[in-house]
């Protein structure tokens, strides 16, 4: 009688363990401390998942039996709803992902995303600004005003190390080796890596340091290299909104956000001659496939010369 009972509340644990909710739990467990994952990363994960869970949920289907077909209707109806093809590249990357680990952990025996395809994308070519851009959009700001010198300081740090914005915002004092010309940049699932400061972006941050001296800092936040006006350290919604303002002072039309100085750095730098492997270390990809972008957009930029410059293609006026 003992060994039945104990039996039907075993069974009742492990039937308890495989609902979606705990599942799911688990999942976020596995990306955060397997994978390594950024809050942000984890966050747009999950909500991705919760995409394929609310779908499934009005074709009463369950999240362990689901079959490629299901998933194929599933991508079909992120298109019909209108969401672009890089964004469903991201959400079926994401359900691979989920789908990948139920394997893993033996929730299911086989991974039903093998043969889900995802939309084709052509090749998307960010903008990019000339140095002469970047010299124009810091000398556009006002440095009569308290945060004049921190700005200029953002934007030649994005510019001259290449940056994503969540590690400037991250950046501390305790990674700042200004004497060797070198920061730490805590990157994408925690990977640290060493990005050599160039001497102007020196020269930017110490003037910044003379005006954060005089600030009221908050407990707590004292570490963080840069800071709003109550001394707490910045958003990425701060950083857009200040570069995108500061675009539009200096006349600069293109469309642009902190990622676009990040792309700048790394065209300056194969346009200068640099190995596209040594690129990908600077921006710390995990993979040379994304770091190959650049190779586009300076092939691009070679062909506007060429057009612009060659006698063959310049117009003839009488």
């Amino acid at each position: 009688m003992c060994i039945f009972v104990a039996t039907k509340v075993n069974n009742k644990m492990e039937i308890s363990k495989k609902t979606p909710t705990n599942i799911v739990k688990a999942y976020q467990r596995y990306l955060k401390l397997q994978r390594g994952y950024s809050p942000n990363t984890l966050d747009a994960y999950v909500r991705d998942l919760q995409k394929l869970q609310d779908y499934l949920s009005g074709e009463d289907k369950d999240l362990l039996a689901v079959e490629l077909a299901d998933l194929q209707h599933f991508a079909a109806g992120l298109h019909d709803i209108g969401i672009g093809p890089r964004s469903q590249c991201r959400i079926l990357s994401g359900v691979r992902s989920f789908y990948r680990f139920l394997q893993l952990d033996g929730y299911r025996d086989d991974d039903p995303t093998e043969l889900l395809e995802s939309p084709v994308l052509g090749h998307h070519l960010p903008e990019v600004l000339t140095t002469a851009e970047v010299d124009a959009l810091e000398a556009s700001i006002d440095l009569s005003k308290w945060e004049g010198h921190r700005n200029r300081a953002i934007i030649e740090v994005l510019f001259s190390c290449g940056l994503r914005v969540s590690e400037l915002i991250h950046l501390k004092l305790t990674d700042l080796y200004l004497n060797e010309q070198f920061v730490r940049v805590m990157g994408k699932g925690s990977k640290e890596r060493l990005v050599p400061i160039s001497p102007k972006a020196i020269k930017e941050l110490m003037l910044w340091f003379d005006d954060r001296c005089q600030m009221n800092i908050k407990p707590g936040e004292e570490d963080y290299v840069f800071l709003n006006r109550r001394g707490a350290h910045l958003t990425r919604t701060m950083i857009l909104i200040m570069i995108k303002r500061q675009a539009l002072q200096a006349g600069i039309t293109k469309t642009i956000s902190p990622h676009t100085l990040r792309h700048s750095f790394a065209t300056v730098l194969l346009e200068g001659g640099a190995d596209l492997r040594a690129i990908q270390v600077l921006l710390g990809h995990e993979s040379i496939g994304t770091t190959e972008i650049y190779t586009h957009i300076d092939m691009s930029t070679l062909r506007q010369q060429i057009l612009e410059h060659h006698p063959r293609n310049m117009r003839r006026y009488s």
